[in-house]
C-alpha cells in the first residue's frame, strides 16, 4: 500500500497575531511554526500504525509551500516517513493547494491520501474534498476512526449528533480528526533519521487561482464582565434582553 499524508505549516496556537500591508497579510516576523495538529497528531500517526502494522507500505509526505516550509517537514519525516516532497509554490488558495496535492498524488499512484480535517490558521476545511475531486476518488471526512483490511476501507465518521459507519475501497482520500490516533513525540532516532530521509522538491503545476485575501480582521475586544447580586434576578433578565440581546 502506498501512502501520502498532506502536511500544513501553521502558526502556534500561543503566537500573537499581526497583520501587515493594509491587513491583506499574516505578519510573520517572530512567529513559531509548527506542523498542523490535525495533520500530525491524527492523519499522520494514523498513516504510520498502517506501515507498523505493514512494513512494506510506502508512507510519504507532501507539503505546498516555499523552502521555509522543509523545517516543519522534515519534523513530520522525524515522527515517520520514508520520504517527504515540497511543492515549491506559497499560496493561501485552497484550489491551488489542492490541485498541487493532486497532481503529486496522481503521479505517485496512492492508495490512500490522509489530510487533517482543516488547518488551525484558515480553518477552511475544503482541501480533502477538492483532492478527492480531482482524483476523482470517494472522500471521507472528520474520519474517528480509519480501519483497513485485505483493500476495504471503513470509516467512523463524526456527523450531527452522533456517529456514522462508512465503507469503501481503496483508493480513497480521507480527512481525519480526534479520535483516529495518538499524538506521538519524534524521539532522538527519529530525529536523526530525518536529516538523511529523502525530501524531494517539485515545481507547482499551472493553476489559476479562484480566490484572494482581501483583508484580515482581528475579533472585537471582549467587554468587561458585569456581575450581577444573586437577589435581583430581573436585573439579568434585562442585561439579557436589553444589552445582550438574546431574546
Amino acid at each position: 500500500m502506498k501512502i501520502l499524508v498532506c502536511i500544513s505549516k501553521t502558526p502556534d496556537t500561543t503566537a500573537k497575531i499581526a497583520f501587515t500591508d493594509n491587513n491583506r497579510k499574516f505578519a510573520a516576523d517572530g512567529v513559531q511554526w509548527i506542523i498542523n495538529p490535525y495533520d500530525e497528531w491524527y492523519a499522520l500517526v494514523r498513516a504510520i500504525e498502517f506501515k507498523e502494522k505493514d512494513p512494506a507500505t510506502v508512507l510519504h509526505l507532501v507539503t505546498v509551500g516555499a523552502a521555509d516550509a522543509e523545517p516543519i517537514i522534515r519534523k513530520a519525516l522525524a515522527l515517520g516517513g520514508d520520504e517527504a516532497i515540497r511543492i515549491n509554490t506559497d499560496s493561501h488558495d485552497a484550489y491551488t493547494i489542492a490541485s498541487q496535492i493532486a497532481a503529486v498524488a496522481k503521479e505517485g499512484g496512492y492508495d490512500l491520501v490522509l489530510t487533517g480535517k482543516e488547518t488551525i490558521d484558515f480553518n477552511g476545511a475544503s482541501i480533502g474534498g477538492m483532492v478527492a475531486e480531482l482524483l476523482e476518488l470517494p472522500y471521507l471526512s472528520l474520519a474517528t476512526k480509519v480501519d483497513i483490511e485485505g483493500g476495504a476501507v471503513r470509516v467512523i465518521r463524526e456527523i450531527e449528533g452522533g456517529e456514522e459507519t462508512d465503507s469503501t475501497s481503496l483508493p480513497v482520500v480521507i480527512s481525519c480528526q480526534k479520535g483516529v490516533a495518538e499524538q506521538r513525540i519524534p524521539n532522538m532516532k527519529g530525529i536523526m533519521g530525518a536529516r538523511s530521509k529523502p525530501l524531494k522538491v517539485v515545481e507547482p503545476v499551472a493553476v489559476d487561482s479562484l480566490t484572494s485575501i482581501e483583508k484580515f480582521e482581528l475579533p472585537p475586544a471582549k467587554a468587561g464582565v458585569k456581575l450581577v447580586p444573586a437577589d435581583q434576578p430581573e436585573e439579568l433578565v434585562r442585561l439579557l434582553h436589553e444589552e445582550a440581546k438574546v431574546f
